[in-house]
């Protein structure tokens, strides 16, 4: 039984994005010493030199001095190529760094699957792995207060506890490797349903004459609230500000890791078969790097109804 991680330990961070920063900045504020990798070495230079952290030219060279590494990009293709090396030497690559009994903690949103297959290869190398993807945007990254879903062996997560609890108010351990992976896709798909459901409700109920602030009111009140008739409609999409931090590439993204999931387990998903796609053709419409929050945008364009505070247009 080995002991927790804890500080002073170095945490390898890799990827600095809107979510990776605060994470990296809450790690610090911990006491733990994060060691930083990113393409964009800017943003690597100034995290350094504020958090008086390292920064490695390599990946193997941030290996070489974590016992942990973290991932926080895009996608799991992304996350092996890092970890294995992909299309870029394999002597690139994290692993070529990383001793026996090194842990890795992807905290991406990773197909489940994928994630499954990367640590059967990573345990032949003496390397485990845990997946802890979150939950709660930019403004709980920042706060420290992400949930964090877990999937991996349990004495493997109980060491790398108080490393997530720096970054997190909420673990959940979710089952065995890929588990965490699994239920953030699952999560996304809930989110994104209940999105577009109440979207067009405030649509239809717009163009019938209905206030739409006083429908959100009606429905948090009522057995029509869900999360995003509470979080997100008033503040990002009433207010025409479409700034929740979390894109729409990346959305359909998880959506179609969902929908994964679904065919893995034959699950029959006819809600799952309309929505994923229609949030597919939304990011196409909008682009990939739109705010998720403007999907709303398509059912007003397809009406010429605007949704905002006061009524709408």
């Amino acid at each position: 039984m080995y002991e927790p991680f804890s500080p002073p330990e170095n945490i390898g961070f890799i990827g600095l994005g809107k979510m990776g920063e605060p994470m990296v900045r809450n790690l610090a504020k911990a006491g733990f010493r994060p060691v930083l990798f990113d393409l964009n070495r800017d943003i690597v230079a100034k995290l350094a030199k504020e958090l008086r952290a390292k920064a490695p030219a390599s990946l193997p060279e941030l290996a070489r001095v974590c016992r942990v590494a973290i991932t926080m990009v895009p996608d799991g293709a992304i996350v092996r190529e890092i970890v294995l090396g992909g299309r870029v030497d394999a002597g690139a690559s994290l692993s070529a760094g990383m001793t026996a009994g090194s842990v890795l903690i992807d905290m991406s949103s990773s197909s489940p699957t994928s994630t499954r297959e990367l640590g059967k290869e990573l345990a032949k190398r003496g390397l485990l792995l845990i997946d802890a993807p979150v939950s709660g945007g930019v403004r709980r990254a920042v706060s420290g207060e992400l949930a964090i879903m877990v999937g991996g062996d349990g004495d493997v997560i109980d060491r790398c506890r108080p490393i997530l609890a720096s970054m997190g108010s909420k673990i959940f351990v979710a089952g065995p490797l890929g588990a965490g992976h699994a239920i953030k896709a699952l999560n996304n798909y809930v989110s994104a349903a209940g999105y577009l459901a109440a979207s067009e409700a405030l649509v239809a109920g717009a163009r019938f004459g209905l206030a739409p602030q006083v429908m959100l009111d009606i429905f948090n009140a009522s057995s029509g609230m869900n999360n995003s008739t509470q979080n997100k409609f008033s503040q990002y999409v009433l207010s025409r500000r479409f700034d929740a931090g979390f894109s729409m590439g990346l959305m359909a993204k998880d959506l179609r890791t969902a929908l994964e999931v679904l065919r893995a387990t034959d699950t029959p998903a006819p809600l799952a078969d309309y929505c994923v796609p229609f949030w597919e053709d939304a990011a196409k419409k909008l682009g990939p790097h739109s705010d998720h929050t403007e999907m709303v945008r398509v059912l007003e364009q397809a009406t010429g109804t605007e949704l905002k505070k006061g009524g709408s247009s």
